[in-house]
């Protein structure tokens, strides 16, 4: 089998390593254990997984979103990072980069959409697969065929029917799922009154919310308990409704054009990286890290 391209939703690792490691600076004094934590759990996954492709996508749409411009309240409740873990962003990308990823960011969008716009632009051919690496559910949409979903913490891979299994919706229903169940750690919305078994139940009988909502137009019966209490809340919420799913659906339009692809895998630079390090006050990471790796 050949190597899997790994696309990796870099904060839920970056966030992990700051809270979770003791504090360490750099001679300045400035704080570096994301950047410690980030590179280590990269470097470890790269020796597992042996990609022939590697992109790392990174979230600098935290309140500048798309989303945030057709719903403000999206991903308000959430906590922004400290200044301390966002003055290591940059070395995080910087260690991506030298470890061999193509890393990408942008204002307005998010990593979800920047690793779905990759795999819609460059679907595996027959024969290759790419793997999704992120804790988050919501890219659960982007499975498919050659395309798993990979829980790196939890070591929890998902192909189409691990979906399924785990959410009640294939892949490409997900986003249908949270316009009607909501997610409120995102701050999308949902449905008032709808969580997931009533959408789950909902969705195995009408398929999508298009589905669903012709069935509440012609009066047929909803296969839930509490069915007319059901059907007055999603007409009452339509829009909410669709709203949510398309704050949930990862978008396909993220300006990547002037991003250079870099494929194969060519490993990683060991100048650069040992450079990093250097910087940060950890010049034997540097070993660490490249142990085990090459092209």
């Amino acid at each position: 089998m050949s190597r899997p391209w790994l696309l990796v939703d870099a904060s839920p690792y970056i966030f992990r390593s700051y809270f979770a490691l003791p504090e360490l600076t750099d001679p300045d004094g400035e704080p570096v254990q994301a950047v410690h934590g980030f590179a280590t759990v990269l470097a470890k996954m790269l020796r597992e997984e042996r990609p022939g492709r590697l992109s790392v996508a990174f979230d600098e749409s935290l309140t500048t979103s798309f989303r945030n411009e057709i719903f403000p309240e999206y991903k308000a409740r959430r906590t922004l990072p400290p200044p301390e873990l966002e003055a290591q962003l940059g070395r995080c990308r910087r260690a991506a980069a030298a470890l061999g990823a193509e890393t990408l960011a942008d204002l307005r969008y998010e990593a979800d959409d920047l690793i779905a716009t990759l795999l819609a632009r460059e679907p595996p051919p027959a024969g290759e697969r790419a793997v999704v690496v992120s804790s988050d559910k919501d890219l659960a949409q982007l499975v498919g065929p050659r395309v798993e979903l990979y829980d790196y913490a939890k070591g929890l891979r998902y192909d189409q029917a691990g979906v399924e299994e785990k959410m009640g919706v294939p892949p490409a229903r997900v986003p249908d799922l949270l316009g009607l169940a909501g997610d409120p750690v995102d701050g999308i919305p949902g449905v008032p009154g709808i969580g997931p078994k009533t959408a789950v139940a909902l969705m195995a009988e009408h398929g999508d919310l298009e589905g669903i909502y012709r069935a509440v137009e012609e009066g047929s019966d909803l296969p839930v308990r509490g069915a007319v209490r059901v059907a007055g809340l999603l007409s009452e919420h339509r829009d909410l409704a669709l709203l949510s799913r398309r704050l949930a659906t990862a978008s396909t339009a993220a300006p990547l054009d002037h991003y250079a692809r870099r494929a194969p895998w060519p490993g990683p630079d060991e100048a650069a990286l040992r450079a990093l390090c250097d910087e940060i006050g950890a010049s034997t990471l540097a070993d660490r890290l490249l142990d085990g790796l090459e092209a």
